[in-house]
């Protein structure tokens, strides 16, 4: 085989072919050529990328807000199918060229604005000695599937983008024609006529037969269509009352406190002023005006540089190494000599000095104590869940292995994906994350042991699927026979109604057409848009056909009660002259702040006019486990829906 492809390799052919691929790369370029096997980027713009971890993480930060505000879960496949996945990847383009656009023009924050950011981060900061900890930061960033370069690059993206809007706001006041309009418009005054056409006054429907209202059930299928239901039975792990029921040992406590005695104990703090210096000079007038007696902020103003006030703080929390040596070598009151900083020249005064503070075992017992019995129920939890995985590896069903676990299946009565039963009772203590794995698996299928919160564990399985189903006639007859008359009379009542307006657009009178009915006809005057919502006896429907008709309009629209008007707009005047200016001026702010919105929307597009945006919608679609889409049918596309929030 070798001495066939040394020989082949000899060839004028393996030449030829070897020829094309030289000029294929030189042509297109080893990036491109390998670029469709292992390039990860799903939005790209200018030098900027957003990967398969990034665009998975804007989706789920997407979903958990959905999710709260829907109080269902929700899957890619509906985000699919709503067209949510192309408006998200727009939304990222955007703000990745925005924020391009921004580096590109030099607006980038420096190291000390970001670390006074992070500063005001307090879950970074351990609760006990009040000291930054990288290591909880990078646990609590996790927690929220970032990496601390991610978070602090997404830091600096935020504060270039807030300084840019400030830049943008600062001074904007919208001209004053910008609010006189909508004044104008709001306090325009109508005079409406109008009288009702109800129950009264038409002929009663029959009542339906069955083959009517199987036609209006078919009509309105989505409607009526009951959700498929799932008849679950799920085993979760947690820690029981008895798990925490353990003797605790002086030695077991001996030892957590020696590991726990840095963790536990209380810092010095202080409370201190920083004043930055631009030359030694400088900071030798500030001391020696500190030592005076004068305030520092003051002195601070006079040479135009904003202090640095750190309430209450350990040493660890002052961002410059040196200052903080200095600042904790004072006494309170005490003012330093001109330190040479880290991060520049400086002064510090220590207004106040609270002294540290070492537990002692008795101060911390009860608490230890309570770790202790928390870490042997979590550790018996993590034996049962090792012997219900033995067991299920090893072929036992869910219920075997439960039992083998010493753990209790609960079955519940058929569920939809909200977690309501058949009659629309809600079932607690089912949370999204177990309505996802039960409605993802099919018939008899078993889930995969998963965490459910810090030390809780659960499995899943499908008992029984109940398809989703128009519900037999029998069943909902009395519903739909309401809903059916109901339709039938609200049609009789519109029939009329449009019948009687015809009337009043010939040569009649709103009076004359609704005496032939034995109606009264009723004025509304002087209303306008700014308080139309105040007047009880008209409906949403008569409001929005009044101010959108012309003079002497006539209309027909849904009344208050059950019945239908026939209205007359007779006459529109402008409102009141003094309330416009007064309406205009007040309205200048909201009007500077739609102006400051579409300036962000107009700098944002312009971002990605000139910042070279590419979208692998494809590769999103992958990530989140969706088949890739052919962009040659665009028929598979997703309806329009409703922009996600970012």
């Amino acid at each position: 085989m070798l001495t066939a492809f040394r020989a082949f390799a000899k060839s004028w052919v393996a030449a030829l072919l070897i020829g094309l691929l030289i000029i294929s790369f030189a042509v297109f370029g080893m990036s491109d050529v390998l670029q469709g096997q292992f390039s990860t980027t799903v939005v790209k713009a200018g030098d900027r990328t957003v990967d398969d971890a990034g665009f998975r993480r804007a989706f789920d930060e997407w979903r958990q807000q959905t999710e709260q505000q829907v109080g269902q879960p929700i899957t890619p496949q509906m985000a699919d199918e709503n067209g949510i996945i192309p408006r998200l990847l727009e939304q990222i383009a955007t703000r990745e060229a925005l924020a391009a656009l921004l580096h590109k023009m030099g607006i980038r924050p420096g190291d000390s604005l970001v670390a006074d950011q992070l500063r005001q981060i307090p879950a970074f900061f351990d609760p006990i000695n009040g000291r930054f900890d990288s290591n909880l930061m990078a646990q609590r960033l996790s927690q929220a599937n970032l990496t601390p370069d991610a978070f602090l690059a997404q830091l600096e993206d935020d504060i270039a983008q807030q300084h840019f809007a400030s830049g943008l706001v600062s001074g904007l006041r919208a001209p004053r024609a910008y609010s006189a309009l909508p004044a104008m418009i709001d306090r325009e005054q109508r005079d409406l006529g109008y009288f009702q056409v109800d129950v009264n006054n038409v002929e009663a429907p029959e009542l339906p037969s069955d083959d009517q209202l199987q036609a209006f059930m078919r009509e309105n299928s989505a409607q009526l269509t009951q959700p498929e239901y799932r008849v679950l039975s799920v085993v979760r792990f947690a820690p029981r009352p008895q798990d925490l029921d353990v003797e605790v040992t002086d030695a077991q406590l001996q030892e957590r406190f020696a590991f726990r005695r840095d963790t536990l104990s209380q810092p010095e703090t202080r409370t201190l002023i920083q004043i930055p210096a631009k030359d030694q000079a400088a900071a030798t007038r500030i001391a020696q005006r500190l030592r005076e007696g004068e305030d520092p902020t003051a002195v601070a103003r006079d040479l135009g540089v904003d202090p640095i006030v750190y309430e209450g703080r350990p040493r660890t929390a002052i961002a410059d190494r040196k200052v903080a040596e200095a600042a904790f070598a004072l006494a309170a009151g005490e003012v330093s000599a001109p330190i040479e900083g880290d991060l520049g020249l400086a002064v510090v005064k220590v207004t106040s000095v609270n002294p540290g503070r070492q537990p002692t075992l008795e101060d911390v017992r009860p608490m230890l104590e309570a770790e202790i019995r928390e870490d042997a129920a979590a550790e018996k939890v993590y034996e049962r869940t090792q012997a219900y995985e033995e067991a299920h590896i090893g072929g036992a069903s869910l219920a075997e292995a439960a039992k083998a676990a010493e753990a209790t299946v609960i079955t519940l009565p058929a569920i939809s994906e909200q977690g309501r039963t058949q009659d629309g009772q809600p079932v607690e203590g089912l949370t999204p994350q177990v309505m996802a794995t039960a409605f993802e698996l099919a018939e008899g299928g078993e889930s995969d042991l998963a965490e459910l919160a810090e030390g809780q564990y659960f499995a899943v399985k499908v008992e029984r699927v109940i398809p989703a189903a128009l519900p037999p006639l029998d069943e909902v007859r009395p519903v739909l026979v309401r809903a059916w008359m109901q339709r039938e009379m609200v049609r009789r009542l519109e029939a009329k109604a449009n019948e009687l307006a015809e009337l009043v657009r010939g040569a009649q009178t709103l009076e004359a057409a609704a005496g032939t009915i034995g109606a009264r006809v009723t004025r509304a005057t002087s209303l306008s848009r700014a308080t139309a919502q105040q007047t009880e006896q008209l409906s949403e429907d008569m409001l929005v056909k009044a101010f959108s008709a012309e003079p002497n309009e006539v209309f027909t629209a849904r009344a208050v009660e059950f019945a239908v008007v026939v209205g007359k707009l007779e006459a529109v005047r402008p409102g009141d002259t003094a309330e416009i200016a007064a309406a205009a001026e007040s309205g200048r702010g909201q009007a500077s702040m739609a102006l400051f919105r579409d300036l962000v929307e107009a700098a944002s597009l312009a971002a990605r006019d000139e910042v070279r945006v590419r979208i692998d919608e494809n590769r999103a679609r992958t990530v989140l486990g969706l088949q890739p889409r052919d962009k040659a049918d665009p028929a598979k596309a997703p309806a329009k829906a409703p922009e996600p929030k970012a």
